[in-house]
C-alpha cells in the first residue's frame, strides 16, 4: 500500500499543478477539430482565380526597368490583375515595387483606395470595406510584408492585408481566426508570439502531465481492488 499512497500523493498534486493547462489543451484541441483549417484561413471566401493569357505584345522593354538609384531588378514577375497587367520587381538592396507592364510606370506605394479595391476583388463578399488602415509594424495578428494596408470588412470581422509595395494579398484574418490564434497560444503555451512550441515551459508541463497520467495508471489496480472489497458482503 505504500506505493499506492505515494502514487496517490504525486497524482493529486501534479494534477492540481497542470490541471488548468490540461483543460486548455482539451478545449483548444476540440476547437481545432470542429473547424477546418481552410475556414480558419478564410480560404472559402477567396474569389476563384481565372486563367488569362499574358499579352506579351503590350509589354514594355523589360531591360529598361530600374529601381531606386537606378538599381537593376533581381526578379520580375508578370501578373494580370483587375487593373491590368503589372510587373512585380524585386531588388537586392531595396524593397520590391509594382510597375505598369505597358509603360513601366511605378505604381507603388499603393494608396488606401487602391488597396481597398484589391481587397474587394480578392474576396467574394458583397459588402464594402468599413476602413483601411496602414500597418507599419508586426503584431501577433500579422507578420507579413510591411508596410501593408489592413482592409476591414463587416462580415465576420474579416481583415484583408495588402502589401503596399506590391499589391499582393498577404493575409486574411477573421474573428474565427483570432479565436483560433488565442487558443493556439494557450495550447502551445507561447502567449507572446503564438508560434514557439519547443520552449522549456511546455516541455516541463508535458512531462509533469505524463507523470500524472502514469501515477494514475499505477493507482488503477488499487482503486479497482478497493471498490471490489467494499461490494463484498
Amino acid at each position: 500500500m505504500k506505493l499506492a499512497r505515494v502514487a496517490s500523493f504525486v497524482h493529486k498534486w501534479l494534477a492540481l499543478l497542470v490541471g488548468i493547462q490540461i483543460v486548455f489543451w482539451v478545449v483548444s484541441g476540440l476547437f481545432f477539430t470542429l473547424f477546418p483549417i481552410e475556414q480558419i484561413r478564410s480560404e472559402n471566401l477567396i474569389r476563384p482565380a481565372q486563367a488569362e493569357v499574358i499579352d506579351t505584345a503590350t509589354l514594355a522593354s523589360l531591360v529598361s526597368l530600374r529601381g531606386p538609384q537606378d538599381a537593376l531588378p533581381t526578379k520580375l514577375t508578370i501578373e494580370r490583375r483587375a487593373s491590368g497587367q503589372v510587373i512585380v520587381a524585386e531588388f537586392a538592396e531595396a524593397p520590391p515595387a509594382l510597375y505598369d507592364a505597358a509603360t513601366l510606370a511605378r505604381l507603388s506605394p499603393l494608396s488606401a483606395a487602391e488597396a481597398s479595391a484589391i481587397a474587394r476583388t480578392h474576396v467574394t463578399l458583397s459588402s464594402a470595406p468599413t476602413s483601411t488602415t496602414l500597418v507599419n509594424e508586426e503584431t501577433s495578428e500579422y507578420r507579413g510584408a510591411l508596410p501593408a494596408w489592413r482592409v476591414q470588412f463587416p462580415e465576420g470581422g474579416l481583415s484583408v492585408y495588402v502589401a503596399q509595395n506590391t499589391g499582393a494579398v498577404t493575409a486574411r484574418r477573421s474573428d474565427l481566426w483570432r479565436i483560433y490564434d488565442t487558443l493556439w497560444a494557450l495550447h502551445i503555451m507561447d502567449w507572446q508570439n503564438h508560434e514557439d512550441f519547443n520552449h522549456p515551459l511546455i516541455i516541463i508541463v508535458t512531462l509533469i502531465t505524463l507523470l500524472s497520467v502514469i501515477t494514475g495508471i499505477v493507482l488503477l489496480p488499487y482503486r479497482i481492488r478497493f471498490r471490489s472489497g467494499l461490494k463484498r458482503p
